[in-house]
């Protein structure tokens, strides 16, 4: 299973596992999207483009995560599909795609909102040939 639920309190904590970083950052993406609804219903009807950029890795991980928290609320979309890319330069620089339709009640199984992805409990680390990647999801 390429992501995990960690069990916090108040709030859910996600692990994403990838063989690349990149896939570990559309893991979490997954698992993020997966607490707010059932991605499964989600249908990769419209893409958006998303830029951020951070100092390292797990501030990169809570910016991606949270844009697309924003690009929800924004768009009026739930994601079930994301496409990532990193470089690094000065800072690192993550271009992606995020992939859904627009939010419909009487399609979507919506499940818990999710306010915004946090610093709470953030890891990175390179398991073998794995990319680890874990954060608490402000619910």
């Amino acid at each position: 299973m390429p992501y995990k639920y960690l069990e916090h309190e108040a709030d859910v904590g996600i692990l994403a596992i990838g063989n690349t970083l990149e896939e570990a950052f559309k893991e979490g993406a997954k698992a993020m999207f997966n607490v707010m609804v059932d991605i499964e219903g989600v249908k990769p009807k419209d893409k958006i483009e998303i830029k951020c950029k951070a100092k390292d890795i797990p501030a990169l991980f809570i910016e991606w995560l949270n844009e697309l928290i924003n690009k929800r609320d924004v768009e009026e979309m739930f994601f079930s599909d994301f496409k990532v890319n990193i470089k690094k330069n000065k800072e690192y620089r993550l271009t992606g795609k995020a992939t859904g339709e627009k939010i419909n009640l009487d399609i979507h199984q919506v499940k818990t909102e999710v306010k915004a992805a946090t610093y709470s409990g953030l890891r990175f680390e390179k398991k073998g040939s794995k990319y680890h990647l874990q954060c608490v999801l402000d619910i």
